[in-house]
């Protein structure tokens, strides 16, 4: 049976769906796409001022992933791969958004930064270009928000993202959809400022050839192709003319802009005005077609995880590195506490194999904060793990490291739970033991305890005699015990046996 993968890319525009089929050759692993489904949501036109979606926009996402779910009904959880981006960043109303949208696509949706949006936008480009040595510029003009890319091969080399975007712009701008010169200069200015911070640094660095992979970009091209106003890719001096029509006509005549999709007609003056500052402040002379984008991006994200070359494994790595982490302690933590976790015998399922994933991760790197400051050092680590840029984890798989990482050494009571599941307290208090067994920071040829989990409490055997030799390490488990008992969390009860 052929292998394939599928990617849902929901943006703040459109959502989008691509299945690509996975091929060998030389060793080398290359996605062609097989099915692509794009349907324009403008889930960020359905916000309101105090950021909240409102109910239609919900139904019409609803509606959408519905299609999709038909589609990939069937497929493997780990062959799918569903991310979210600016909308579901900064909606306040974000979790009752998800939910809905996670019943009707039928699998699990990660909220990604912008950081990382940009980071799969690039890799998504890249693997739908030729090799080159140059550097290459990539800009994505989205909904809600705007990926400046600078990368080489497949390595990115500046990451941002912008909030501006061809619908925020649109409902800001161009509420009733009349276009005028004063408008789309007020807009453009908007763009350049926000696009000022970044741009002495970009232009500094410098590319060879620069890349739109948007919606908006493609519509851009399509139609200053069609009118003759540019012979090649997208340039200032046809954007200009473009511009001047849309002052002229005062709105988007369909009709009179050959190639352009019925769709884009009512963002195209907010995203025409994003890629004008875009060109004005990077001083870009000539822009061509990037394909793939995000949903590539995605797609190989995903490929790399099945193949055991996950992103997130190399995020770990350079992050041990980073903040000068003791591996081998690092290492020690991490082995007892999988070794617990996998004593738990828990179902074998997507869940708590992620959930296994996110525990050895924790482990690894509990100890940054270590860097900040001893005191508190969890807190710190917590701090680190949640808000730093780490490219390939989601917003929720960061919540999930801070969480653990936070609660390895701290009083429950004071612990955020964030909606955590049973089996995160399981894991949790897996960390915790593996942490407590490795303070001398010494290998141990086998660990003393064992965990049991039966229908009504988590049993930690150990050996009487272990136990009455070590009374630091048998008030830290009675400790450990009352602990749990305060909270009701778990039931966690000490069994010694002789």
């Amino acid at each position: 049976m052929e292998q394939l993968l599928a990617a849902v890319d929901l943006g703040s525009n459109s959502f989008r769906l691509s299945i690509g089929r996975v091929e060998q050759h030389n060793g080398h692993a290359q996605i062609y796409a097989v099915d692509r489904l794009n349907e324009s949501v403008r889930l960020a036109s359905g916000m309101s001022a105090d950021k909240r979606i409102h109910p239609e926009a919900v139904e019409r996402a609803v509606s959408v992933l519905k299609r999709f779910h038909e589609r990939i009904a069937g497929f493997h959880p780990n062959r799918v791969r569903a991310v979210a981006t600016n909308t579901f960043r900064v909606a306040k109303n974000r979790q009752a958004l998800l939910e809905a949208a996670e019943n009707a696509l039928g699998f699990p949706i990660e909220v990604i930064s912008g950081y990382e949006e940009a980071r799969l936008i690039f890799s998504g480009i890249s693997n739908e270009l030729p090799p080159s040595p140059n550097r290459r510029l990539m800009i994505d003009i989205g909904g809600g928000s705007t990926e400046v890319i600078i990368g080489k091969g497949f390595q990115p080399m500046l990451l941002s993202s912008l909030s501006m975007g061809c619908v925020s712009y649109t409902d800001r701008f161009f509420p009733d959809g009349t276009i005028t010169e004063v408008r789309m200069q007020k807009a453009i200015l908007a763009a350049r400022n926000e696009l000022e911070g970044i741009a002495k640094q970009y232009r500094k660095t410098g590319w060879q050839e620069a890349y739109g992979s948007s919606g908006t970009a493609k519509g851009i091209i399509a139609i200053l192709q069609a009118t003759e106003m540019s012979k090649k890719g997208i340039t200032l001096e046809g954007m200009e003319q473009l511009k001047a029509k849309l002052v002229r006509d005062r709105t988007v005549k369909v009709s009179e802009l050959p190639d352009i999709k019925p769709h884009r007609a009512p963002v195209l003056a907010a995203g025409l005005a994003i890629m004008i500052a875009v060109f004005q402040e990077l001083k870009i002379k000539l822009m061509l077609p990037g394909e793939g984008a995000l949903r590539v991006g995605v797609l190989y994200d995903l490929l790399g995880r099945d193949s055991e070359r996950d992103k997130r494994e190399e995020t770990v790595i350079q992050l041990s590195k980073r903040y000068h982490l003791d591996i081998k302690q690092a290492t020690r933590v991490k082995t007892a506490a999988l070794t617990l976790f996998d004593q738990l015998a828990l179902a074998n399922n997507q869940e708590n194999q992620e959930l296994r994933r996110s525990l050895g991760w924790a482990a690894s790197l509990h100890e940054v904060g270590l860097s900040i400051a001893h005191s508190d050092y969890h807190r710190h680590t917590a701090y680190v793990l949640e808000n730093a840029d780490m490219p390939g984890f989601s917003k929720d798989d960061q919540i999930l490291l801070a969480f653990l990482t936070r609660g390895h050494q701290s009083k429950l009571t004071k612990l955020p739970s964030f909606d955590a599941e049973p089996t995160h307290w399981q894991a949790l208090l897996c960390l915790r033991l593996a942490v407590m067994l490795m303070r001398r920071r010494e290998d141990l040829e086998e660990l003393p305890l064992h965990l049991q989990n039966t229908t009504e409490k988590l049993l930690i055997h150990t050996n009487n005699d272990w136990l009455a030799a070590r009374p630091l390490s048998e008030f830290a488990l009675r400790t450990e015990q009352q602990q749990w008992e305060r909270t009701g969390l778990l039931s966690v009860k000490l069994k010694t046996t002789k």
